[in-house]
């Protein structure tokens, strides 16, 4: 049988718990993750205004360049690089990590490697 509205809606409905503790400010804006089967797209958002500062994914055309595929593990550090490479541009260089929900594993912590190796702290 397929399962999956099943498992989004168990998913979403604890990203809503991880959010009344994960709020963005403006001194510490929040990092967003959100994972489809083919991409992965992270957003640095301050929940205070509901601004994105920054957002970068594997669609972007810098990094569509250099992978072939962006539903791995790879393709998720190169988008954690480049969020923490754009956050660093604007002044940004604290966060609190916001996993959508999902489990902090391999798409998900590879993005959160990458940008902590690029200089973002969280």
């Amino acid at each position: 049988m397929f399962k999956r509205p099943e498992r989004n809606k168990a998913r979403q409905k604890r990203h809503l718990r991880v959010r009344k503790h994960a709020v963005g400010t403006e001194e510490r804006p929040r990092l967003n993750v959100f994972r489809s089967l083919n991409h992965i797209y992270a957003q640095i958002i301050v929940d205070t205004t509901g601004n994105t500062i920054v957002a970068a994914s594997t669609l972007d055309p810098e990094i569509r360049a250099e992978i072939s595929n962006g539903g791995n593990k790879e393709a998720a550090r190169k988008v954690g690089q480049m969020i923490a490479r754009r956050a660093l541009a604007k002044g940004i260089k604290k966060v609190v990590f916001d996993r959508g929900g999902y489990r902090y594993h391999g798409r998900v912590a590879a993005l959160a490697e990458g940008a902590r190796e690029s200089g973002l702290d969280f």
